[in-house]
């Protein structure tokens, strides 16, 4: 059975004439009845009938044809659709650490859709760890993801997209709050409060920990900053943070690092050799031209 034969049948059934329907799908007669008459062969059933000079479908006809007619909308639909996606519009699938959700998710995306040619396209929003963003992105669930650098990822392209200072935080009531900076060694002398081991952030604070020979004595991970400059507020322990926007209100004390400047970088990640739709590079595009890396 094929979507031709579901096409001629309907036309047939809707005319129930041979002639009219092959002249108005620009086909032969013969080649129409040939055609009908091994979609009977195929299915075991008769589908019309004669009636005087016209055909009529028989009872097993008119059962068909509701499944025919479903069959063709959807193929329809589907057309139109694809169509959709190839032109101006379309849906785009992001995903993107927490930290960005404040701000730079919302702004960033607002001000793509504030562009005529993108009123159309359309977002749907996840939140996740780094290493869900990119098993995301691999599984097809993501068509776009923010988040940490990761290495050994041949198949995905990074691109850097955004810079975020790293600092040390206090409570306000902590011996260090009187001070302004501080060597970065000073994490090694106080319980530490830590990001989740297997995140991006996590796994590049264990990296600058190694650089500098320090074995921190972790209390506990938290999954993003907010937790983090809680406990750290409540006297937990000191971190060694992002300095975004969630932990501005806080209420804890920030200290810049002596003698060096540390810097996480966000990236913005994708696969490099699947196909991604109009909209969905348009948005690539418009990152990488507004990136502050």
């Amino acid at each position: 059975m094929t979507l031709n034969q579901l096409t001629y049948f309907r036309k047939i059934a809707r005319l129930e004439h041979f002639s009219r329907a092959a002249e108005e799908l620009n086909i032969s007669q013969p080649s129409l009845s040939r055609s009908m008459d091994t979609l009977e062969r195929e299915l075991g059933l008769p589908l019309f009938e004669k009636q005087g000079r016209n055909i009529v479908l028989t009872k097993y006809g008119r059962i068909f044809l509701t499944h025919a007619e479903r069959i063709l909308d959807e193929v329809a639909t589907a057309e139109r659709k694809m169509q959709y996606l190839t032109r101006g519009g379309g849906h785009v699938d992001i995903a993107y650490v927490s930290p960005l959700a404040n701000y730079f998710i919302p702004h960033t995306v607002r001000s793509f859709l504030n562009l005529e040619e993108n009123k159309n396209v359309t977002f749907s929003f996840s939140q996740a760890r780094t290493s869900d963003l990119i098993a995301g992105l691999k599984n097809e669930t993501y068509d776009v993801v923010f988040g940490a650098y990761m290495e050994d990822q041949p198949s995905i392209h990074f691109t850097p997209i955004l810079k975020q200072d790293m600092v040390i935080i206090t409570s306000l009531d902590h011996p260090l709050a009187k001070e302004r900076s501080v060597p970065f060694e000073i994490l090694g002398q106080y319980p530490l409060i830590g990001y989740d081991h297997n995140s991006g952030l996590g796994m590049h604070t264990k990296k600058l920990y190694m650089q500098h020979h320090i074995t921190p004595t972790l209390i506990i991970d938290c999954p993003d900053e907010y937790s983090i400059a809680a406990l750290v507020a409540e006297d937990f322990g000191i971190a060694l943070v992002a300095d975004v926007d969630t932990i501005r209100d806080a209420r804890i004390h920030r200290l810049e690092i002596e003698n060096e400047k540390i810097i996480h970088k966000v990236h913005m990640a994708y696969m490099k050799n699947r196909y991604l739709i109009p909209a969905a590079n348009r948005f690539l595009k418009f990152v990488q031209e507004h990136a502050h890396s």
